[in-house]
């Protein structure tokens, strides 16, 4: 008889304790909580806003596409911040069974309201007033179209203006082509190729095509 109720006394131990680490997980189990931040007026997604659990340092941020994921306890509190919107507070319920919740956080734009700016060149009104008044506007079209005519001004842009890029590639082109097409062969000496006539005018000026080659 008292091996009877001393057997049952650890079963019933046994039970109670297995009942309370039973019960445990259930007050400690995670969920994975996953959603998606959006905004109030437009239902667009809201980018890198940061979701914090109230009181601790764990988060998350949301992609640029709004959506986040997190792992957190049921009865959490969550904090939704951004730049540009309002902040707001969702309470998770500390009810839930399922080990995964889905949610669509909706948050309100903040808008501030800044003071109007006017910015001017000059620091002043009277500096803007005095270099308004010694502005030279006397010549027309015709007379500045003359001196951008004028032969001293085409013959300084001739001396100091080089080659544009479309120039220098096309004239790059060109010779590879004409590499291309002699290749294996005497090369073409074409009449209408400044750099060819360069090159004779100055061979011809340093005596280079006046010696007769020596026959044996």
């Amino acid at each position: 008889m008292r091996t009877g109720i001393i057997l049952f006394a650890l079963l019933l131990f046994s039970y109670a304790k297995s009942q309370t680490a039973g019960s445990k997980p259930s007050e400690n189990s995670y969920i994975q909580f996953s959603g998606v931040v959006l905004d109030q007026d437009s239902l667009t997604p809201i980018p890198f806003v940061s979701i914090l659990v109230k009181g601790t340092n764990r988060g998350v941020v949301s992609d640029f596409y709004g959506f986040f994921s997190m792992v957190i306890n049921p009865g959490d509190e969550l904090e939704f911040y951004s730049i540009s919107h309002k902040r707001r507070n969702f309470k998770i319920a500390d009810t839930l069974q399922n080990k995964y919740y889905y949610a669509i956080q909706v948050l309100t734009k903040d808008t501030i309201q800044l003071q109007t700016v006017d910015v001017y060149p000059w620091p002043t009104k009277d500096e803007f007033r005095r270099a308004f008044l010694a502005l030279n506007l006397s010549d027309s079209d015709a007379e500045r179209a003359d001196k951008n005519l004028m032969r001293e001004e085409l013959s300084y842009l001739e001396r100091t203006q080089g080659a544009s890029a479309s120039e220098n590639y096309k004239y790059a082109m060109q010779a590879y082509y004409t590499k291309v097409y002699t290749a294996g062969q005497q090369p073409s000496f074409t009449l209408l190729n400044p750099v060819k006539w360069a090159e004779f005018i100055e061979a011809w000026r340093s005596g280079k095509l006046s010696g007769k080659s020596k026959t044996k």
